[in-house]
C-alpha cells in the first residue's frame, strides 16, 4: 500500500551511532571520524550526486553507464565497509567489481575526445545543466580517491579501487565537457 508507515522491526534509525560510532559491515564499530568511514561516506556522497547528474537534462546522456557506474559505487562502498571480507564473503559476492570497466571508462574518453577540440588551457566548471552537475561529480570523485588512497596506507584496499576512481574522474571531466559541446556550449578557460 502506498504511504505506509514501515514495520517497527525495518526502523531506519537504531540510535546505535548517537555516541559517534557506528557499525561496520562483518559486525566491528568504530568512531564515525574513522578513514574507512570516511572512505565510504566519500563514495556514497559520490553516488548520490551521480544521481543528480543523471537527474539533470538531457536525462539520456550516458544514462546507462552512469547508472552502472552508482551500482560499482555501491560495490565499492561495501568493499570499504568491510574489514574482514571473510566473515561477511557470500553477501559481497553481488559486490564484484569488473576490471573491464576501467578500459569501457578510456573507451569512451577516447571516443569523446574525438569529438572534442583538443584541450589547450584549463576549464572552468560551467555550461550547461548536465556539464555542471557532472563537473560537480567529478570533483567529489577526486575526494573520494582521497579519502581511498589515505586509507589503502593504512589497510588492503583493492587496487582497482583507485585506478576505477582515478579513470572514473577523468571519465566525468570528458563527459562534462561533451555534454556542453553537443549542447553548442563551448568551454569557459581560465
Amino acid at each position: 500500500m502506498r504511504g505506509k508507515l514501515p514495520d517497527v522491526a525495518s526502523k531506519i534509525y537504531t540510535r546505535t551511532g548517537d555516541t559517534g560510532d557506528t557499525a561496520l559491515f562483518g559486525g566491528a564499530r568504530v568512531a564515525k571520524s574513522h578513514r574507512r568511514v570516511a572512505a565510504y561516506g566519500d563514495i556514497d556522497e559520490l553516488n548520490s550526486v551521480l544521481g543528480l547528474a543523471r537527474a539533470g537534462t538531457p536525462e539520456d546522456f550516458f544514462d546507462a553507464l552512469l547508472e552502472n557506474i552508482q551500482r560499482d559505487l555501491f560495490s565499492i562502498g561495501g568493499h570499504l565497509a568491510t574489514p574482514d571480507p571473510d566473515k561477511v564473503r557470500k553477501a559481497l559476492a553481488k559486490a564484484q567489481l569488473s576490471s573491464t570497466r576501467v578500459a569501457e571508462f578510456e573507451a569512451t574518453i577516447d571516443a569523446a575526445d574525438q569529438e572534442l577540440a583538443p584541450l589547450k588551457a584549463f576549464v572552468l566548471p560551467s555550461g550547461t545543466d548536465k556539464a555542471a552537475r557532472l563537473h560537480v561529480a567529478r570533483a567529489v570523485c577526486r575526494r573520494a580517491e582521497r579519502s581511498v588512497v589515505a586509507l589503502a596506507r593504512e589497510t588492503d584496499v583493492p587496487p582497482l579501487f583507485l585506478s576505477y576512481l582515478n579513470r572514473l574522474s577523468d571519465l566525468l571531466f570528458t563527459l562534462a565537457r561533451l555534454a556542453n559541446h553537443r549542447a553548442g556550449v563551448g568551454d569557459v578557460t581560465w
